[in-house]
C-alpha cells in the first residue's frame, strides 16, 4: 500500500477543512433562511383578509389634500382591489461607510397592511454562498435588525424603543409600493403645499411621520423623515431620505421601483444603499419558493 507524502496529506487535510467550512456555511445559511421564512409566514397568515368587494373608490380620497389626491390617482389605485399583503424581490448595492466600496445584494420582503408588519432579508453573496445576511423587521409594534456572517456568527442584533420607531418609519416609507394602504384609517395626511404633504401612521400607541414630495404629475420624488442609526457606537436621530430614481408598473399601478437611502448628517450626506424592485405581488399568503 503506497504511503501518502507530506504534501498529499496536507492537501487531504485542507480538502477536509474546506468541505467542513462549506457544510457549516450551508447549514448556517439554511437556518437563517428557515427562521426568516417562519416569520414571513406568520406575518402573512396573521394579516386580515381582503375580499373582492374591498375596492378603492373616489370616496376614499375625499377630504385628502389635493396634492395627495393627485398622487393617489397617478398611482392608479382608484377602482383597484385594496392591498393587505405584499411580497417582493429586490436587487441592489450597499456599503457600510462612505469609504467602503459598493457591494451587490439581493433581497426579499413581505408585508402585512392590517396589522402593519414587515420582514426583509438582504444577502451579500460571494459565489454560491451568502457571506452577510441581514434581517430587518417590524411586527407586533416592535422592530429588530439582525445581521449574521455566514449565517452563523451574529455581528448585530438591535432591538428597543429606537428600533421600534425606526422600523415603523421604514414601514411608512415602503407603503409607496402598496399605496392603497394610504387611504386606511390608521393614516393621517396634512397639507403642506402643492408638491408635498405630511403623512402619519399610527399602530396602537406607536406613530411615525414623514414628508412626501411629488412632481407635477403626482409621482413621489422623495420621502423625508428622521430615524435612529449607529454613529461611533451610539444611536443618534438624523434626517433620512429615500429619493426615487426610477418608476415602473406592477399589477396595474405606477410605482417607484428604483431609489437610494441617504443619511443627512452633520458630516455630510451618506448614501448607503441603492435598490430596485424586480418582482412585486399582492394579496397572497404564500412566500416565494
Amino acid at each position: 500500500m503506497r504511503m501518502l507524502n507530506v504534501w498529499q496529506i496536507g492537501l487531504v487535510i485542507f480538502g477536509i477543512f474546506v468541505l467542513a467550512c462549506i457544510t457549516i456555511i450551508g447549514i448556517g445559511g439554511s437556518i437563517f433562511r428557515t427562521d426568516f421564512n417562519a416569520i414571513a409566514k406568520n406575518i402573512l397568515s396573521n394579516s386580515n383578509n381582503v375580499t373582492k368587494q374591498d375596492i378603492v373608490n373616489e370616496a376614499d380620497l375625499a377630504g385628502l389634500p389635493d396634492t395627495v389626491q393627485r398622487y393617489l390617482r397617478y398611482t392608479g389605485i382608484v377602482g383597484k382591489e385594496k392591498i393587505n399583503t405584499v411580497r417582493l424581490k429586490q436587487k441592489g448595492t450597499l456599503r457600510q461607510t462612505p469609504e467602503d466600496s459598493w457591494k451587490s445584494i439581493t433581497a426579499v420582503e413581505y408585508f402585512s397592511v392590517n396589522p402593519p408588519a414587515f420582514i426583509w432579508m438582504g444577502q451579500m453573496a460571494a459565489g454560491p454562498f451568502s457571506i452577510i445576511s441581514a434581517r430587518d423587521s417590524y411586527q407586533d409594534e416592535h422592530g429588530r435588525m439582525c445581521i449574521k456572517m455566514l449565517g452563523i456568527k451574529t455581528i448585530g442584533d438591535v432591538q428597543g424603543e429606537e428600533m421600534d420607531y425606526s422600523s415603523l418609519v421604514r414601514y411608512l416609507n415602503e407603503m409607496m409600493w402598496f399605496p392603497t394602504a394610504f387611504v386606511n384609517d390608521n393614516i393621517r395626511w396634512d397639507a403642506i403645499d402643492n408638491y408635498s404633504a405630511k403623512v402619519t401612521i399610527t399602530d396602537n400607541d406607536k406613530s411615525a411621520s414623514a414628508t412626501l414630495y411629488f412632481d407635477e404629475k403626482g409621482a413621489i420624488t422623495n420621502f423625508v423623515s428622521d430615524r435612529y442609526h449607529e454613529v461611533n457606537g451610539i444611536y443618534v436621530k438624523d434626517t433620512w431620505e429615500t429619493p426615487m430614481t426610477g418608476y415602473g408598473e406592477f399589477n396595474g399601478l405606477k410605482l417607484p421601483v428604483k431609489g437610494d437611502a441617504v443619511w443627512k448628517m452633520s458630516s455630510g450626506d451618506f448614501s448607503y444603499i441603492e435598490l430596485e424592485v424586480i418582482a412585486l405581488e399582492y394579496n397572497t399568503k404564500e412566500i416565494f419558493k
